[in-house]
């Protein structure tokens, strides 16, 4: 019966990065009618290969691309987000007027601030549904054409807000092939100890020493060359991360640790160098006359500290938790990103609204 109810739905996946491939071609391969919603619509064929981690191809046939939601939202019952944290509310604001009144919108993953700019952005009492963490791991292998899938997750974790679950989650595992477990809160998804402190923990570690002109004989490897300087740094931040959970009521969320299976910061290395579906990914890079630069644009500094580790800090603060490690990567990026995120240890005022209004959230949800 869900199964039979889920393929009469018509889906649009706003995005053209690795997991809007990944996830348009994945979805229309199993018969489900996608649209897609690109600032390249020109670049799409509407055929899209797949290729995954089990030496498969996976074909699916797209319905509309369009750069316009005018094309492609009105009529998609479940819209999914395949955009990074600062494109999050562009995107909203782009389809809000054109959302039929029973329509989900979702995230492929929650904790760039999917749900806090979705409360303020969409229309009041808007479904809204979001994964704790990606459901692959994938990149564009040609733009429009074909994506790797280099990892599947075991389980999925989903976040909804302002309905009742009525088997939504069994749906999506149906179009996942892969358990949905649906978590208490929003927040068990909003706020996670993933990419927010993952890749900032990482980044910090590799370039926290960098100056200007200074130039890199060769790009590192982000996970098979992690380092323990990495994890340490991790952990703090994994540490600072769990002191502000603690302040809500919601369900416990796994310590790093315990989420990769390790026993202490030396373990926690190893395990990450061995995780094999991200081996290949290097530093943020930018090739230059005599070798390589930090490339401070990439996504892993404009969405995970703007919209990731930020959005800790901007609660943590307003709880009086002290995160020293966080509040040393952020004083460092800032240096590097041309912004004023905190003044020694505290947050600038024009932060305070940067991502959401953190009186509003604590009025509403305490």
């Amino acid at each position: 019966m869900i199964a039979c109810e889920a393929m009469k739905k018509n889906i649009c996946i706003c995005g053209g990065g690795g997991l809007g491939h990944t996830v348009s071609g994945y979805l229309s391969s199993k018969g489900f009618s996608v649209n897609v919603l690109s600032n390249r619509a020109n670049l799409w064929s509407s055929e899209l290969e797949i290729y995954d981690c089990k030496n498969r191809v996976i074909k699916g046939q797209l319905n509309i691309i369009s750069d316009k939601p005018e094309d492609v939202i009105p009529n998609s019952d479940i819209i999914i987000l395949c955009v990074p944290g600062y494109l999050i509310a562009e995107t909203l604001e782009k389809i809000k007027c054109y959302l039929k009144k029973e329509a989900y919108v979702g995230s492929v993953v929650s904790s760039s601030g999917f749900f806090f700019i979705g409360q303020d952005v969409l229309p009041m009492g808007t479904k809204m549904f979001g994964f704790q963490r990606v459901p692959f791991i994938s990149r564009v292998k040609e733009y429009g054409k074909s994506a790797i899938l280099s990892g599947y997750r075991t389980q999925l974790f989903l976040a909804i807000l302002n309905f009742e679950n009525n088997g939504f989650n069994k749906m999506l595992e149906m179009m996942f092939d892969t358990p949905v477990r649906l978590l208490n809160h929003y927040l068990e998804a909003a706020l996670t100890n993933s990419n927010p402190i993952l890749h900032p923990s990482r980044l910090y570690s590799l370039f926290k020493n960098y100056e200007e002109g200074e130039v890199f004989a060769s790009e590192p490897y982000f996970y098979e060359e992690w380092d323990d300087d990495s994890s340490k740094i991790l952990l703090a931040c994994d540490n600072e991360f769990q002191q502000l959970i603690s302040h809500f009521n919601i369900n416990k969320i796994s310590t790093l640790l315990e989420h990769y299976e390790s026993s202490d910061l030396f373990s926690l290395t190893t395990k990450i160098r061995s995780l094999k579906p991200l081996h290949g990914m290097k530093a943020p890079m930018k090739k230059v006359l005599n070798g390589y630069i930090p490339d401070f644009s990439d996504r892993y500094f404009m969405e995970d500290i703007p919209y990731g580790m930020l959005i800790l800090k901007i609660l943590a603060e307003h709880l009086n938790v002290q995160t020293p490690m966080i509040d040393n990567i952020l004083l460092w990026a800032q240096k590097h990103l041309n912004e004023e995120y905190l003044y020694y240890d505290k947050l600038q005022l024009k932060v305070k609204k940067y991502i959401f209004d953190p009186y509003c959230f604590f009025e509403n949800f305490l």
